[in-house]
């Protein structure tokens, strides 16, 4: 009989198998969240970011010591952009603005693109970088679920429950636990392990209202301390 533990959660407690649950860390990558990175190049503010990544890691740390799957995604093109849909397409169009695939000097001197698969601006920042034996996913479009062998690699581990941690919440780790839904996963997104730039002075953030979109309709969404002590738990049961 598997063990199932309990995460306090918003809109209700969720019970999970940790042989079945992964941690998605989402676009964690130096683009997003990198001093010399798109988002910095661009004026964004990615203090809210950056101050994710002690969280993550305590997140991750305490799932890799319960024995759960850890994924990474990393949102990057070819050199050339050709992953990057047609010249009228709306991804090729919005990402444009951003300078997409320009070339760069990354802050340790080596020639860089943004947003380029195999360069230092789409590395995972180096406090989270992957560990062996986790599971890194390259995407070309704001869903990790886009043509991508996400969700075989999920199947295969027989993974029902994924607990989601990343930037940015109500681009792409919104657009993952929407496509997670729809193929009847369990997202659970972690309130202060997800950050948005976007609206982030509004009266109303988008990072607030995309968590209450996942709460109601989407999924559930939890703090990384409540986690973090179910992990602890089930790993003292083990």
């Amino acid at each position: 009989m598997e063990m199932h533990f309990s995460i306090t959660a918003r809109p209700e407690e969720v019970s999970f198998v940790p042989r079945r649950t992964a941690v998605m860390v989402i676009d964690m990558q130096n683009d997003f969240g990198s001093r010399g990175g798109m988002f910095d190049i661009a004026g964004i503010d990615i203090a809210p970011i950056e101050r994710l990544v002690p969280r993550i890691a305590r997140v991750l740390d305490a799932a890799r010591r319960a024995g759960l799957v850890v994924v990474y995604t990393r949102q990057e093109h070819n050199p050339d952009l050709s992953d990057a849909g047609g010249e009228q397409s709306p991804h090729r169009i919005k990402h444009r603005r951003m300078n997409v695939g320009r070339g760069v000097t990354a802050p340790d001197g080596s020639k860089s693109s943004i947003l380029v698969r195999d360069t230092w601006n789409t590395a995972i920042v180096s406090e989270l970088a992957p560990k062996p034996g986790d599971v890194v996913v390259s995407k070309h479009r704001y869903s990790a679920f886009f043509e991508t062998s996400l969700d075989s690699i999920l199947r295969a581990r027989h993974i029902d429950t994924l607990v989601f941690t990343g930037a940015t919440t109500s681009i792409c780790v919104e657009s993952t636990v929407r496509d997670a839904t729809f193929r009847d996963y369990r997202p659970v997104v972690l309130r202060d392990c997800t950050a948005e730039p976007i609206a982030a002075d509004a009266p109303r953030s988008n990072h607030e209202a995309s968590l209450l979109a996942i709460e109601l309709l989407f999924g559930w969404t939890a703090e990384s301390d409540d986690v973090i002590a179910a992990l602890e738990k089930q790993r003292t049961a083990a």
